[in-house]
Parts: structure tokens; C-alpha cells; sequence
């Protein structure tokens, strides 16, 4: 890292104090009491694209912003209303009491430290997905995020909003027909262009990429963090990022979370994983992410999650059990669909604005546990696809099965002094 000696023992001391106790935020113990009508506060880490487009939602409003890139602090600041602090180091950010809520709009890498040391320090955290980029780091996430008492939401919201790509409808309508068991089980879900989805293969890595010089407004060394150490290329930052195994995993790890995540929600499957993932694909690349053909995924009950990459499966339903199917556009092969459906009772409320339940002390529709459940999926597939072979999983302790090879890359090394 680019700091003296005795500025990073300052700021170790200072995590090891928050370590002992948890920082009350200010709307505890500044005020006593957050009034309903009352605006949250907010502080945004990563101001890149995905970071600015997250400046904005009802009840919260903007009041730091950190980036290790100058140039993104800046035209993050002409986003913002005058006042708004900027920090370099997050770990500074995340100490001010007049913070309520921290967003992390950063690569995967950090999301996992970020999210434990925001927790620590006793805030609630917004977090882009994938939820981290290892098993080991999702784990982690979930012990800080309970043991201090915060609010959790993985900005992933298709298990509760908008029309789920393909399919026509919301979620809500899916969980009801799976609920209702008129497509009997177990299920197989397909995911590919032709059920509505699009793997995004173009978020491919590049091999033997030259080694240049960072531009003097990016701290390379402290974007890298934890990750390991790699000389300089535009192509492994910023935009093109997910490209690469040390911070991302291509499409499976852009859109994974997003279109697995309402399956696991409306298989019932938010407390567990599956037992084995089998892969089909080119060898991969140590450090470059490749494409693959399909990744399939088994329950202990027998349901299968299907994620076809080349689009094999032209005519294939988006769910199939024993007694029906469910197609793109909400269509099926079960007569009067709708009139049967109307008989079932809706499926469970969630708790959807993230708002209310940090003012309110409720736990997100999409938290922690079955965030991490979720994105458990992406990492699996991520691991079987750089082993190149299938693998068995225990959903219980969360370990490979008789492969020490894969559990290794369930808690992977961090780069000194990093550590979470």
C-alpha cells in the first residue's frame, strides 16, 4: 500500500477498536430517535459507473463518496450537492458517525472486506452483486453482518420487482405456480438466450496482456487491494474488470446473481445449496476468464438449475416437472393456467424497501444469508469451471466433498495487509 508505516498502524488500531465495540450509528444515539418522515444518510464506495448510478434512491441521500481513481472522485462531485465529503481510503469513510448506510459499487474483490468492516463499524450496507467473489468471503460477510446487528440488501431485486427478463411477469407469479405444484417436482430450470437470458460472453479476459504504466490518477496498488499483485493493464480495471479471476468471473459473475438468485427464491432453496455441479467448457485460463457451454446444478432433491451458454437448448422450457412446463412469457402447456392458479394462495411478503427496514430494524428481502446462498451458486460454478471437473458439495458445512483442490479456492489468499 501506498501509506507509512505509522498511518497504517493508526488505521489497524482503529479497526481493532471498532473489532471490540460496535459504533451506534448517529441515528441511535445522535438523535435518540429516527422519525418515519426522517432522510437516511449514505456513503457511496466506487464511484465508477455502477457507483454514480446508485447516487439516487427515495430516502437517502448522499454524504461521502470514496475512490482510489481521482479522476472518478471528481466527476462523481459535479453529480453531488456541494458538502459532500471524498475519501481515498474507505476505511476513513466508513469512521464518520453522520453515516447511516454504506453502498459498495466496487469490483467483487472488495466486496467481502468492505462489507465486514462497514458492519464492524456499525453500519447497514447496500452491496452491487455478486455478493463476494469466494465462498469463504460470503461466509464472512454473514457472521459480521449478524453478530453487529446491521441491515443487509444485495442489489440484486428481481425476486421482488420488475418483469423478470424473459419470462413477461415478476417473480411472484413463478413462486406461486412452483408453490402450487402444478408442475410437479422436482424442477429444471433453464437459463439461456432462448428462455430470456444473455450470458454477456464478451466479458472475456486477455492473455499475456503487456505491461504498462497506471495513469497518475489511479492508485493501482490500493484498486488491487487484496487481490494478488499483477503489473498494470488498462484492460484489468475499470470497465473491463470482470474478465479476470482475481476480481470477477466473466458473465457467470456479472449476471449470475441476478438470474440465479429469484430460482433459488421460488425452488425454496434460499437455506442451501446444491450437492454437485457438473461443467461443460473449454479449459480455462489461469488468469483470463474464457466462456463455457453449460453449467449444470443438482439439488439433493433432484431439481436442476441449467445454465446454457451456447444456446443448445432452442425449444427448452424455462421450468420442466413431471406435470408441465413454464415458457418465456409466463406461457405454459397446463390448461386454464390462470384459473388454476387463482385457487393457491399468494406466496409470502417480502420486506422490499430497504429504506423502511434499516429505520425500522427490518431484515431485507434479500439479506445476508440468502444472498450469500445465492451467489454460493455463482462461486461454485466459478470454481468447477477454473478446476475443469465436476464437483461434489455439502450444503451443511459448505465444502467440496473429498476435493482439497476446490476447497482451496473456497477461502483464497489475500494480498498483505489484508485480511478479513
Amino acid at each position: 500500500m501506498k501509506e507509512n508505516n505509522s498511518r497504517r498502524a493508526f488505521l489497524r488500531n482503529a479497526l481493532g477498536t471498532v473489532a471490540a465495540f460496535t459504533i451506534v450509528p448517529r441515528h441511535v444515539l445522535g438523535r435518540g430517535y429516527l422519525a418515519p418522515s426522517d432522510q437516511l444518510t449514505k456513503a457511496v464506495i466506487g464511484t465508477g459507473s455502477m457507483g454514480r448510478g446508485h447516487f439516487k434512491y427515495a430516502g437517502a441521500r448522499v454524504v461521502a463518496i470514496c475512490d482510489v481513481d481521482r479522476q472518478h472522485l471528481q466527476r462523481a462531485l459535479g453529480m453531488l450537492e456541494k458538502g459532500v465529503k471524498t475519501f481515498h481510503d474507505y476505511r476513513e469513510l466508513i469512521q464518520l458517525p453522520e453515516v447511516d448506510i454504506v453502498h459498495i459499487a466496487t469490483p467483487p474483490h472488495w466486496h467481502g472486506i468492505m462489507a465486514a468492516d462497514a458492519a464492524r463499524a456499525g453500519k447497514d450496507i447496500w452491496c452491487e452483486k455478486p455478493m463476494t467473489r469466494t465462498i469463504g468471503e460470503g461466509k464472512r460477510v454473514m457472521e459480521a453482518v449478524q453478530q453487529h446487528g446491521r441491515i443487509f440488501r444485495l442489489n440484486t431485486w428481481f425476486r421482488f420487482e420488475d418483469n423478470f427478463y424473459g419470462m413477461g411477469t415478476t417473480v411472484k407469479p413463478i413462486k406461486k405456480l412452483v408453490e402450487s405444484g402444478l408442475l410437479g417436482w422436482p424442477l429444471k430450470v433453464t437459463i439461456s438466450r432462448h428462455t430470456g437470458f444473455d450470458w454477456k460472453f464478451y466479458w472475456v479476459g486477455k492473455t499475456n496482456l503487456p505491461a504498462a504504466t497506471p495513469p497518475p490518477e489511479l492508485d493501482y496498488d490500493f484498486w488491487l487491494g487484496p487481490a494478488p499483485y499483477r503489473p498494470y493493464n488498462p484492460h484489468r480495471v475499470h470497465q473491463t474488470f470482470r474478465g479476470y479471476w482475481d476480481y470477477d468471473g466473466g458473465g457467470l459473475g456479472d449476471m449470475g446473481q441476478h438470474y440465479m438468485d429469484p430460482v433459488q427464491y421460488f425452488l425454496g432453496k434460499d437455506d442451501t445449496s446444491p450437492v454437485r455441479v457438473e461443467i461443460d467448457a473449454p479449459q480455462q485460463h489461469p488468469d483470463a476468464v474464457g466462456t463455457w457451454r453449460r453449467i449444470t446444478y443438482t439439488y439433493e432433491d433432484g431439481c436442476q438449475i441449467i445454465l446454457d451458454g451456447e444456446g443448445k437448448d432452442e425449444k427448452a422450457a424455462y421450468i420442466e416437472g413431471p406435470k408441465g412446463r413454464l415458457y418465456p412469457g409466463f406461457r405454459s402447456d397446463i390448461p386454464d393456467l390462470q384459473r388454476k392458479l387463482a385457487a393457491f394462495p399468494d406466496p409470502q411478503p417480502q420486506v422490499t424497501d430497504f429504506v423502511d427496514a434499516v429505520k425500522n430494524r427490518k431484515r431485507f428481502a434479500l439479506n445476508e444469508e440468502n444472498g450469500h446462498r445465492s451467489c454460493t451458486l455463482v462461486n461454485m460454478g466459478k470454481i468447477a469451471l477454473q478446476l475443469g471437473r465436476p464437483l461434489q458439495f455439502d450444503p451443511v458445512t459448505q465444502q467440496f466433498v473429498n476435493d482439497e483442490g476446490a476447497n482451496q479456492l473456497i477461502d483464497q489468499p489475500m494480498r498483505g495487509p489484508w485480511i478479513l
